[in-house]
């Protein structure tokens, strides 16, 4: 007798499982699953629509700047295959308007920022010629109008797309979401952060476990405390701004129950959240459960010793810059997790949970590891456990002066460090002197 044959899921049954997915705020998974689906209907333009949005979206889930371009170009494929398929549908263009956008801004080169930002906007340029009512691709060109720093268009083009919201939420379905994070972004551009939050938490009511929404809301009570000088409203906007970001620990620890598998990012934000207060140990404390998550980032290496350094307490801050500025072995990684408490060093044959960390290269976002690992080793040098700390720092004040010498503030964290060298090479004892801060931030990162 044969057996009974398996039924044949199709593809959309894995549409809805990944839409499922993402409601729950398992990207991962809903990347699986639609990526199923393109298997089963290669032509159909809509499957890759939607699984470049999701790819996109996932992008805010990885705290490496590497892996952010990776996934967000995995998006570009997925959304310039949709347009491929069906070239006359607003809403393929309206996608690829949106994973363009993102593209743009997680590059460090200006000339491609541009050139994608570019496309973005020929995409949502696109979109609104085919339906000049979707408020879709009304809302995508919104936010890349932001990013074009064209806030009045913006923010005239975000509140179109709003009004043509009413009578279609049935139709939009999860998709009103973007159209409330888009409008929330432009206002946030504006300094509006208040009216910003309601529209978050508008995007927020639509699908509620998505983390990154409720880190664009805590990072935006976190702005309103840090620009409040009555001391009582800074603390409550910053209890505010803490509740939201331990809001995405908690939907984090539901989607992954093992520590290791969950996001970063919430505990990254938690802990620039303390150090912006001046609370070192609860900053440090949140930093190392992103690194136990992540050891072989390069990025949260050199968070947790820029907090290290501001509490003074600079021998640890050394190793753990070292890994973030010049990369270390999975075993120097497993050292510092140990001094964390995440992994076991004392029994034999503990199994090893460090990883090869790969140094972050000079640049924007690596400059302050830099100048502070190199501070750090200066402020050490001739003691027992770092002898030869000013002739690593001075290959480190190399690097500098090349690529920022002409910074004035850089220029001179490596001079007051260059001096004290010079008296602890005469028996002086040093001072650590990366006290400013050459370069300034985005103030609503995470």
């Amino acid at each position: 007798m044969l057996a009974t044959p398996l039924p044949t899921r199709t593809a959309l049954s894995y549409m809805q499982e990944g839409r499922a997915f993402f409601s729950a705020g398992d990207m991962e998974s809903a990347i699986r699953a639609y990526k199923q689906a393109a298997e089963l209907e290669p032509d159909n333009a809509n499957i890759w629509g939607e699984l470049a949005r999701i790819q996109a979206y996932s992008s805010e889930l990885l705290a490496n700047p590497q892996s952010r371009r990776l996934r967000l170009a995995e998006a570009q494929a997925s959304a310039d295959k949709a347009v491929e398929l069906a070239p006359d549908d607003s809403f393929v263009h309206a996608i690829r308007a949106l994973v363009y956008d993102w593209a743009a801004t997680a590059q460090d080169s200006v000339a491609e920022r541009e050139r994608l930002l570019t496309e973005a906007a020929t995409s949502a340029l696109r979109a609104n010629q085919i339906d000049p009512d979707d408020p879709l691709g009304l809302a995508f060109y919104a936010e890349v109008l932001t990013d074009q720093q064209k806030w009045s268009q913006a923010l005239d083009f975000a509140e179109q797309a709003v009004e043509r919201m009413e009578g279609r939420e049935e139709e939009l379905g999860d998709l009103r979401m973007d159209i409330y994070r888009v409008h929330a972004i432009v206002l946030e551009s504006l300094g509006l952060y208040r009216s910003a939050i309601e529209q978050y938490l508008k995007a927020a009511e639509i699908t509620p476990n998505l983390t990154f929404l409720y880190l664009r809301i805590g990072a935006n009570y976190r702005q309103l405390g840090a620009s409040n000088p009555i001391q009582s409203q800074r603390a409550q906007f910053m209890d505010l701004a803490l509740q939201y970001f331990n809001r995405a620990v908690q939907i984090n620890a539901q989607v992954n129950e093992d520590l290791r598998k969950q996001d970063p990012i919430p505990y990254l934000a938690i802990g620039k959240t303390y150090l912006q207060e001046g609370e070192f140990f609860a900053a440090a404390l949140n930093i190392a459960k992103a690194l136990a998550i992540n050891p072989s980032d390069p990025d949260v290496y050199g968070r947790l010793g820029i907090v290290y350094y501001k509490a003074r307490n600079y021998e640890s801050a050394i190793p753990v810059l070292k890994c973030a500025v010049e990369g270390c072995s999975a075993e120097e990684s497993q050292a510092i997790l140990c001094e964390l408490g995440y992994a076991d060093c004392e029994s034999e044959g503990a199994q090893l949970v460090g990883a090869q960390v790969v140094g972050l290269p000079l640049g924007s976002n690596s400059l302050e590891y830099y100048y502070t690992y190199g501070s750090a080793l200066a402020f050490y040098s001739g003691s027992d456990l770092y002898p030869n700390g000013c002739q690593d720092a001075e290959r480190i004040f190399r690097q500098l002066m090349e690529s920022y010498g002409e910074d004035p503030v850089v220029a001179g964290i490596v001079a007051e460090n260059r001096a004290i060298c010079a008296k602890v090479g005469a028996g002086a004892p040093g001072a650590p002197a990366a006290t400013a801060t050459a370069t300034t931030s985005a103030t609503q990162q995470p």
